[in-house]
């Protein structure tokens, strides 16, 4: 009968996933900084105004919300190193001349990788959002790049866009799609030093290619009478197909806002497939994470003259690109309404954590 594990094993195993983990995480974001800090240099290169120092800053703002795809690997590559570690050492042999299972040393394993997802999900995501908005302003700063910020709100939508030399904030207070009729419009204007300029008032509205039409506006300038126009025309830089995927963007929605941003984006008709398999994806990566510490064990928890450092590398990189390729592969099906939403964001970590089960058990009852 096996006997139950030690507490003091159990942190051990604990403690040395998690510090490994930090490492190795560092290792790959160090990599990622470097990798983007090069890219904006390359882009500086006729930005003489420019300081190393506010590179360094547009790196590091960027670099929770792209480090978030490494998660995955680095959680393999700990696991796998940690087991390689543990064999090696023959602390395994002791814990099973003791009458532990594979089963209950690896648990410390996967409470430890379970509760990193949750974080990741509930604390890094969020923050991600946080610093890339931030990157995003001083990037349109810095580069002279044109923004387009957009939201939807409970207080209709608001836009903001620069075209000749001009800002212009539109605001809708409802939307109907897919004609894109707006109502109850309203465009501020200001010229290059923030200074008003105008605003223009009409109680309906629509785009048409590059266009936005407002009918029966009323334009009110500074020291002026009020103008009305039967029709207004604005130009405008962007698409109806462009607005559509800017409010379906979900790089851009915390964790939190999600459920409400869903809720928005059906009351408005646009579709939120996108949004919806992006959030049942994020809630299903405790789950992976869970999935590859399994996995690692089943290529690590071997014999050490059955293991190969080398062989054991290339193997935690094919499993980790394989679970990457698959799930984006089955996220693009689900946003296309190819197959439903829950197995484009669930299918990848829960096939990998059955099939992990199994050859788990495989190689114990071996």
């Amino acid at each position: 009968m096996n006997k139950l594990l030690p507490k003091t094993v159990g942190i051990y195993l604990f403690k040395k996933f998690l510090i490994t983990f930090l490492i190795i995480l560092f290792c790959l974001l160090a990599v990622i900084f470097i990798f983007d800090l090069v890219e904006l240099l390359r882009r500086a290169v006729d930005k003489n105004v420019l300081q190393f120092q506010d590179l360094i800053v547009l790196s590091l703002l960027k670099l929770p919300e792209v480090g978030q795809q490494v998660f995955t690997f680095a959680i393999l590559f700990t696991a796998i190193f940690i087991f390689w570690q543990l064999t090696k050492k023959h602390e395994l042999v002791i814990l099973r001349s003791v009458g532990l299972s594979v089963w209950q040393f690896i648990m410390p394993v996967i409470l430890c990788a379970f509760l990193i997802g949750v974080v990741k999900i509930t604390v890094i995501n969020p923050l991600g959002v946080l610093l890339v908005e931030r990157y995003e302003t001083l990037e349109a700063e810095f580069f002279s790049r044109k923004s387009n910020p957009i939201s939807l709100s409970n207080q209709g939508l608001w836009m903001r866009q620069e075209v000749n030399n001009q800002s212009v904030i539109l605001h809708a207070k409802d939307i109907k799609l897919p004609s894109w009729e707006l109502e109850e419009v309203t465009l501020f204007f200001f010229d290059p030093n923030g200074n008003f300029q105008k605003r223009v008032d009409a109680p309906r509205g629509s785009i048409d290619k590059n266009l936005w039409i407002l009918k029966q506006a009323v334009e009110n300038q500074v020291s002026l009478p009020p103008n009305q126009q039967e029709t207004y025309l604005f130009e405008t830089n962007m698409t109806r197909q462009q607005l559509e995927e800017n409010f379906s963007s979900p790089e851009t929605v915390s964790f939190w806002d999600f459920p409400e941003n869903i809720k928005r984006l059906e009351a408005t008709g646009l579709n939120a497939n996108q949004m919806k398999v992006y959030f049942q994806n994020l809630l299903s990566q405790p789950l992976l994470f869970m999935a590859m510490i399994l996995l690692a064990a089943t290529v690590s928890l071997r014999p050490p003259r059955a293991q190969g450092g080398f062989l054991l590398l290339i193997l935690g990189i094919g499993i980790g690109f394989l679970v990457f390729f698959s799930s984006n592969f089955l996220q693009a099906l689900g946003i296309s309404g190819q197959i439903p939403l829950f197995i484009a964001a669930w299918f990848p970590a829960i096939i990998s954590f059955v099939l992990g089960i199994g050859l788990l058990m495989n190689l114990e009852d071996g």
